[in-house]
This record gives C-alpha cells, sequence and structure tokens, in this order.
C-alpha cells in the first residue's frame, strides 16, 4: 500500500511511519515539522506543507497520488492552550482536517485514520468509558476532534468515504530511543525536564474527588497505539474485501486501568533515581478529574492488545530522553 501519514514527523505519527515501512509499505509523510523532525521518518518521502493553509492545497493534491490511505495525526493538542486560543484551533484542527478531507474526495482516496481522542468525552458520568456515552467536550480541543469525527461521517454520506477514529487516552513513551516525545507538552517529558534542571515536577491540582486527589488518566505505551493503528487499517481492508460494512468507526485505545499524577510522577522516581518533591500548583483549565478506557470494543474487533505497562511505558521514555537531550 501507498499510505500518507499526516504529521507523520511527530511523536505518535513517526512510530506509524516506522511501522509501515517495516511492513514494506510506501509512505509518503506530509508535516510542516512545527514539532517534528526529518530524522525520524527513515526513507519515507517527505513533502513539507501546513495543511491548515489553504495556499498549500495543489502540493496537498498531489502529495495524495498514488495514495491508498490516509492516516492524520495534524493537530493542536494543548488543552490550556485550546482554552486560550479557541478560534485558532477551531481553523488549525477542523480547517486542516477539512482541507485533507476535500482533497482525498476530489483524488478518490476513501481510506481515512484519524487521532481523535480521549477530550471528546468531556467530563462523563462513568469511571470507565465506553465509545457510545454521550459526549460533552469541555475544551475547545476536545470539540476540534469530535468534530472531526462528525466531518468524516458527512464525508462517508456524501462520497463514500471509509473511515476509522482512534480515540486515544494518554500516550507516552518511546518504541525506540531515537523516538522519544520531542515536545514538552505531556506530562512525562514535562516531569523530566524539571527534574534534569533540577527543578521539583508541578502537579497541576491535587483537590479532584480522586484517591490522592490528582487527576487520573489511562496511559498507553506509543508503541502499543502505534500497532493500533496498522490494525484499524488492517480491519478496514478486511471489511473492504470481504463486502462487510464496518459496524463501528470510533475505537478507544488504551489499557482500561488508571493512573493517577502522583503515580505516574512517583514511576518517573523510581525509574530515574533522582530525589525530588513535587510541587503543587493552580489546576488547569479544562482537565477532567478521571478519563479511562472501556477497551473493549478494540479488542473484541480488531484484536487488539496493549503490552505494555506503566512502569516499561516510563522506563522507555526516560531512555529516550537521554538520546538527545541537547535537542530539547
Amino acid at each position: 500500500m501507498r499510505v500518507m501519514v499526516v504529521g507523520g514527523a511527530g511523536y505518535i505519527g513517526a512510530h506509524v511511519v516506522r511501522l509501515l515501512e517495516e511492513r514494506g509499505d510506501e509512505v509518503v509523510v506530509v508535516d510542516d515539522l512545527s514539532y517534528g523532525s526529518k530524522d525520524r521518518i527513515g526513507s519515507a518521502e517527505l513533502v513539507q506543507l501546513d495543511c491548515a493553509d489553504s495556499s498549500h492545497y495543489p502540493e496537498l493534491l498531489g502529495a495524495l497520488e498514488g495514495v491508498d490511505a490516509v492516516i492524520h495525526f495534524a493537530a493542536r493538542k494543548q488543552v490550556g492552550e485550546s482554552v486560550e486560543k479557541p478560534a485558532w484551533y477551531y481553523q488549525q484542527n477542523i480547517g486542516g482536517l477539512a482541507l485533507v478531507l476535500e482533497a482525498m474526495a476530489e483524488k478518490g482516496v476513501k481510506k481515512m485514520i484519524f487521532s481523535s481522542s480521549a477530550a471528546v468525552y468531556g467530563m462523563p458520568d462513568a469511571e470507565i468509558v465506553p465509545e457510545d456515552i454521550e459526549k460533552h467536550p469541555i475544551n475547545p480541543y476536545g470539540e476540534t476532534k469530535l468534530f472531526g469525527e462528525r466531518m468524516m461521517a458527512a464525508c462517508e454520506r456524501a462520497h463514500g468515504l471509509k473511515w476509522i477514529g482512534l480515540r486515544y487516552f494518554n500516550v507516552a513513551g518511546a518504541g525506540a530511543p531515537d523516538l522519544g516525545d520531542p515536545a514538552i507538552l505531556n506530562l512525562v517529558p514535562m516531569v523530566f525536564e524539571r527534574i534534569v534542571a533540577g527543578k521539583n515536577p508541578l502537579i497541576f491540582g491535587d483537590d479532584y474527588p480522586t484517591p490522592d486527589g490528582t487527576c487520573v488518566r489511562d496511559y498507553v505505551h506509543v508503541q502499543d497505539l502505534a500497532v493500533a493503528h496498522l490494525e484499524a487499517l488492517e480491519y478496514m481492508n478486511r471489511c473492504e474485501e470481504t463486502g462487510k460494512d464496518m459496524e463501528y468507526h470510533a475505537f478507544n485505545v488504551g489499557t482500561s486501568t488508571g493512573n493517577s499524577v502522583k503515580e505516574v510522577i512517583d514511576m518517573v522516581a523510581k525509574v530515574t533515581g533522582i530525589p525530588f518533591t513535587p510541587e503543587v500548583s493552580e489546576r488547569r483549565a479544562g482537565d477532567p478529574p478521571r478519563l479511562i478506557a472501556d477497551s473493549s470494543r478494540i479488542r473484541e474487533v480488531m484484536g487488539f492488545e496493549p503490552k505494555y505497562g506503566l512502569e516499561e511505558t516510563v522506563r522507555s521514555a526516560w531512555e529516550a530522553w537521554q538520546v538527545k537531550p541537547g535537542k530539547r
């Protein structure tokens, strides 16, 4: 297959690009390199452009030539920033995806795997969150992901797009030392950055209605998540080959277990051996107290099983952090 990976030079995208290349697929990466790096995509073709910029639409059309499927990662993803700059987030995330979908329709590309998010759920009235629960995002980032799914559903009705939205929970770790998280946007690298600089890590709120007062999340290893994308693509291909309609479009990707922010920070202390005392700061706007995936659907439909636990996840992230510390 020839697969276009939008945002393929970034953290999660680069893991998927590597898996696709390892199995022999032809890969074209579309990325503006704002968070990614060319040295993370191996021998894949790179088309450097900003999908949210309509002036790049002709180049996007050209990159889609001969493509069989698109895996879409490109998005702004900071919850707090989305609260501060909502219009920009809508323009970047919704506008960028809309241009990709328009180009796919023009070129007759019918398959899309979309990087969605657990943020579509908001603050659900359930400890373990299934896909079909009512969705009420509490921040603009989550709204952009939910609207992205709705756009793809509309494209399905309009011109037969086949699509799957993978709703990630919290992603961490590294599938290889050279594929660590290059941005300081997620909890684990944020903790690393501070402790390496001799500072104490920050906990944003310790008064949530959780056992230790800190937010609880479902942390999935990035390598497991990358495998889930290939499983989703194969599931889509199997349905096409057999003439069977896909019963579901949305799938949670997580471990179905939760760890609090404090538990993750304690694991960082164990893995790194660096002494520190966490400092409590104010809550961040738009953070729900608890989000844990009900991952039964992806297990039953695709046979997907995560392999890695919290300690393996944090340890792999720490090993990757030490490979190129000077570039952060």
